[in-house]
């Protein structure tokens, strides 16, 4: 079966709500599913590679195009 994927925008957010929000919907996921999330804060870089790091879950891509940041995370297998 495909992974669930879950696109998030959270464009004009300032930090922490992008991280914030995305990590509450993440809460609806099925482990290994994926969450899109589009940022224009440009600190949410540092913000989603710490927030993977100490959640478990996986910041498989990390993108930049015009100001917007696009992050891939994969929830972790086990809570």
């Amino acid at each position: 079966m495909p992974d669930t994927i879950l696109r998030l925008d959270t464009s004009g957010l300032n930090c922490p709500l992008p991280v914030l929000k995305a990590k509450k919907a993440i809460k609806s996921l099925a482990p290994g599913d994926l969450i899109i999330v589009l940022a224009t804060d440009p600190a949410s870089s540092i913000d989603f590679q710490h927030y993977c790091h100490v959640s478990g879950n996986i910041l498989e891509k990390y993108s930049e195009e015009n100001g917007v940041f696009e992050y891939l995370i994969r929830k972790a297998l086990k809570d």
